[in-house]
């Protein structure tokens, strides 16, 4: 499996790279690989969230028993495995190629780090929705955007760091 993730890995990245010359006096190849890897992430997990939302839950709460999620919280829930896995792989196979850390290492970093964005995104989405009454799929978009900032930062100085402090350039 890992040799089909770093073909399809080394076949998006000559995609991206593709673009990346006009860009190459402002930002380092890997800074330019994170924004393309992550714009495309966050943009599936805004259209992940949005169908989820309103299709499969229909804007209705989501009964579980013992327990009861607000539809905007449920969505998340729902979203949130999804869209770990994908950002992961597009992290480890795309972006932090040259990181000299295991891949179970990467992986419980990356899986430490997301939790912490999980609780910043549901921190975010109680008060957006909650008590500013935002859109739910509003709201989601500005806290995904403010969480990727964080994130980034994150996944390069922790969970995919190098060992040294050059950069793909």
């Amino acid at each position: 499996m890992r040799k089909i993730f770093e073909k399809i890995g080394s076949w998006i990245i000559i995609v991206i790279d593709f673009f990346y010359p006009p860009f190459s006096k402002y930002i380092t190849r890997q800074f330019f690989r994170y924004g393309a890897t992550g714009a495309a992430n966050l943009l599936f997990d805004w259209i992940l969230y949005f169908f989820i939302f309103n299709y499969v839950l229909q804007k209705h709460m989501l009964y579980l028993g013992i327990v009861t999620l607000s539809s905007h919280i449920a969505t998340l829930a729902i979203k949130f495995p999804i869209t770990l896995t994908t950002g992961f792989l597009l992290q480890k196979y795309v972006t932090f190629t040259e990181s000299t850390n295991r891949g179970q290492e990467q992986l419980f970093r990356y899986y430490l780090i997301a939790f912490i964005n999980l609780g910043l995104v549901y921190l975010g989405l109680k008060l957006f929705v909650d008590v500013l009454h935002f859109f739910p799929s509003i709201a989601n978009a500005i806290v995904s955007i403010l969480v990727t900032i964080f994130s980034y930062f994150s996944q390069k100085k922790f969970t995919f760091k190098t060992g040294n402090k050059q950069e793909i350039h």
